[in-house]
């Protein structure tokens, strides 16, 4: 691989730093605008729970086939097909005429999006290939994540409050041409030397897990529960399917060997758990402050800037910490903060004080904003560069996860607690066991970043990349009966073309 200027690289960070800044800002636009919404398309809790999840429901699913993909056929070309779709999705769902319109077009834009952050990510491994260098940049495009909370729900409250909700999707148009045209001409062309081929039967079992698992918790407060359980039925068959099939396949669309380095299965289930406290987060905090206290969508941003001035503030920082210090301080920090912020709405009614539901918006912020940076470092960080695409993406995949989960698990708790009482006189109630939820996901992060950090659990992330080089394992018995053990190999070189 050749290597780039110092200033073509910090130009390809900042065009893969658009193409975080387009999802990110997506997400926490779209939450202040979700009340305005509910009543100009008349949508249930369900409703507003599937415009969201549609999103990431899609993205979560197709995030490692975009990985690989990416890395077989080219990053750069996949790449520029995701801004393309995630433009073109954009200005389709501020045309939505109603909700199951909508929900139709931010799938469209999902499977843009699917194409852009784990392959934006890929791009970045694969440009800077000095540890400490990339720790940084990893920091930025944390960094940007931040950006996004900060400006996503004061730009949000703006545009729903003067212009309408469907014009939180405009400014994406902008964006996302600009990062187009500069791609075309700054960002070069790699790809793995090694890729994997298309593992479609794992794909359509992803599909099914996710798909099933989602539907039966939205639906679970309005449907039977035989209903409930046969979806859940096949999410478990899916699984199982997953389990039994992978790795017996020489390239496999998740390799399962990922997961025997203890710190990159620890960050992914910490993606998990962080991701499913902001979707959570963010869920409750909206429909609190505009359907309960009856602020506008710009108010209710301005109440909610503590925690992203917070995230906005703590992510570099965080990013840095990781680069100098590695990911413990980091976890731990993001840990204790988030869990204090969901015990403080669900064990002492920090809704019941103007100071106390600052408080706690500060509390998660300072959090949140700490745990982006070394979830990624550690995902990618001693994994082979020709995989980076996949690795990324499993990392990316294991976030949307958690924005499905959250959103969907807390939504139901919330939906099940009101039920046909009145709306603004029971939903602190309702939310309480949604806020525990939280506390949960926030103590998940706070153990696992303990555990999963130290000397031991970076010898087995040193098994496994060294496992993976030699191909020692293949992929299971019957993948090495068919000469699996040549399927993923670390040592080959991304190449790279201008």
């Amino acid at each position: 691989m050749s290597e780039l200027s110092p200033r073509r690289r910090m130009l390809v960070l900042a065009i893969c730093c658009m193409s975080l800044l387009l999802v990110s800002l997506d997400v926490t636009v779209l939450n202040v605008a979700l009340p305005a919404m509910q009543k100009d398309l008349g949508a249930s809790v369900a409703g507003m729970q599937w415009s969201l999840d549609a999103y990431t429901l899609v993205l979560a699913s197709l995030l490692m086939l975009a990985g690989s993909t990416a890395d077989r056929i080219g990053r750069r070309r996949v790449f520029q097909a995701g801004l393309v779709l995630f433009t073109l999705g954009s200005v389709l769902c501020s045309l939505a005429p109603n909700l199951d319109s909508l929900i139709a077009f931010r799938m469209i834009q999902a499977v843009g999006g699917s194409m852009l952050n784990p392959v934006a990510m890929s791009i970045i491994t694969n440009t800077f290939t000095d540890p400490r260098e990339r720790a940084r940049a990893i920091g930025v495009w944390g960094g940007v994540v931040g950006i996004s909370m900060a400006a996503g729900p004061i730009i949000g409250g703006l545009l729903v409050d003067s212009v309408g909700w469907r014009s939180i999707f405009w400014i994406n148009v902008p964006v996302g041409l600009a990062a187009l045209l500069l791609t075309l001409r700054y960002v070069p062309e790699s790809r793995a030397a090694k890729a994997r081929r298309p593992d479609p039967v794992g794909q359509v079992l992803v599909i099914a897990l996710l798909g099933s698992l989602t539907y039966a918790i939205i639906e679970a407060p309005s449907s039977s529960l035989t209903h409930t359980l046969a979806f859940g039925a096949i999410a478990l068959a899916a699984l199982l399917g997953l389990l039994y099939y992978e790795p017996r396949r020489a390239e496999p669309l998740i390799d399962l060997r990922f997961f025997r380095s203890v710190p990159f299965s620890g960050a992914t289930v910490i993606a998990v758990s962080a991701f499913a406290a902001l979707s959570g987060f963010l869920f409750l905090s909206t429909l609190y402050l505009q359907n309960v206290r009856g602020l506008s969508a710009l108010h209710a941003g301005l109440w909610m800037l503590p925690m992203a001035v917070m995230c906005f503030v703590c992510a570099p920082i965080s990013g840095r910490l990781v680069g100098s210090r590695g990911p413990r301080f980091s976890l731990l920090m993001a840990g204790v903060w988030m869990t204090a912020s969901g015990v403080l709405f669900a064990g002492f009614d920090a809704e019941s004080s103007n100071v106390t539901l600052v408080v706690g918006y500060f509390l998660f912020g300072l959090g949140f904003g700490f745990v982006n940076a070394p979830i990624t470092n550690t995902a990618v960080s001693g994994m082979p560069r020709s995989q980076a695409g996949v690795a990324a993406a499993v990392a990316s995949t294991s976030r949307q996860t958690g924005g499905t989960l959250g959103v969907a698990v807390i939504g139901a708790v919330l939906a099940s607690g009101i039920g046909a009482d009145p709306y603004k006189e029971v939903f602190v109630a309702a939310a309480r066991p949604g806020w525990w939820i939280i506390a949960g996901c926030g103590l998940a992060v706070l153990v696992l970043g303990a555990v999963t950090t130290g000397g031991w659990a970076r010898r087995t992330a040193e098994r496994a990349a060294g496992r993976m080089e030699d191909g020692e394992d293949g992929g299971g018995s019957d993948a090495q009966g068919r000469g699996g053990e040549k399927g993923v190999r670390g040592t080959a070189e991304a190449r790279t073309t201008r």
